[in-house]
């Protein structure tokens, strides 16, 4: 007498069938797995590949207004134009070094210059300044052979950015004496200095807020 469900119903109900059954989804279970895999690493590669390209494209030496400000003795003082050099290590990874100086025409000081540390993740480009110790990161941005905008977040405040390229190593003419300056900030006058202290006290620069 034939099973009620046909010939279907037959093979269900041969001893066989739900071991067959449960290789034959888990066969399945693990090609999507290997699927998902195989998209996680292609997409990490892709990843990988734009932050590498970034880098390269960063590396040279730029100059324009990023909107910083340095607070000194309850006053602040707005940066003229700044100039960041990017030098790209060649042993790692869209990692590089270099120097960040912003110059001022009002201030007691002429510039206030710091060696950076920077990296790109994940298309993120975040620059660490050592002098105040502070991770600067730039998002939403564009970037050419030439021009260089976008917005920094300094975690506080966040402004829009214009850059243009002066000097690059693929250009033949890439000449940064950045290593001539170090961490520090020029003062042009005298200035006061702190009771107890034998050393002037230091401005601390952040990003601008929005007007």
């Amino acid at each position: 007498m034939l099973n009620k469900g046909g010939l279907p119903g037959i093979i269900r109900g041969l001893p066989f069938y739900k071991p067959l059954k449960t290789y034959f989804i888990m066969k399945k279970l693990y090609t999507i797995f290997a699927i998902l895999i195989m998209a996680f690493a292609v997409t990490t590669i892709t990843s990988c590949d734009d932050d590498e390209n970034i880098a390269y494209n960063l590396a040279g030496v730029w100059r324009g207004n990023m909107y910083m400000q340095s607070e000194y003795n309850g006053r602040v003082y707005k940066a003229s134009y700044s100039v960041l050099a990017f030098d790209k290590d060649p042993y790692r990874y869209a990692k590089g070094t270099g120097y960040w100086i912003d110059y001022y025409s009002n201030a007691p000081w002429d510039y206030y210059s710091s060696r950076i540390d920077w990296q790109v993740y994940n298309g993120e480009i975040q620059i660490y300044s050592r002098k105040e110790g502070v991770t600067y990161y730039i998002s939403r941005y564009n970037m050419d052979d030439y021009y260089f905008t976008g917005y920094i977040d300094d975690g506080r405040n966040t402004q829009y950015f214009e850059l243009t390229k002066t000097s690059s190593p693929d250009w033949g003419d890439y000449d940064w004496n950045g290593y001539d300056w170090d961490d520090d900030y020029y003062y042009a006058p005298a200035m006061p200095k702190a009771k107890g202290n034998n050393q002037a006290q230091m401005p601390v620069r952040s990003v601008s807020p929005k007007e």
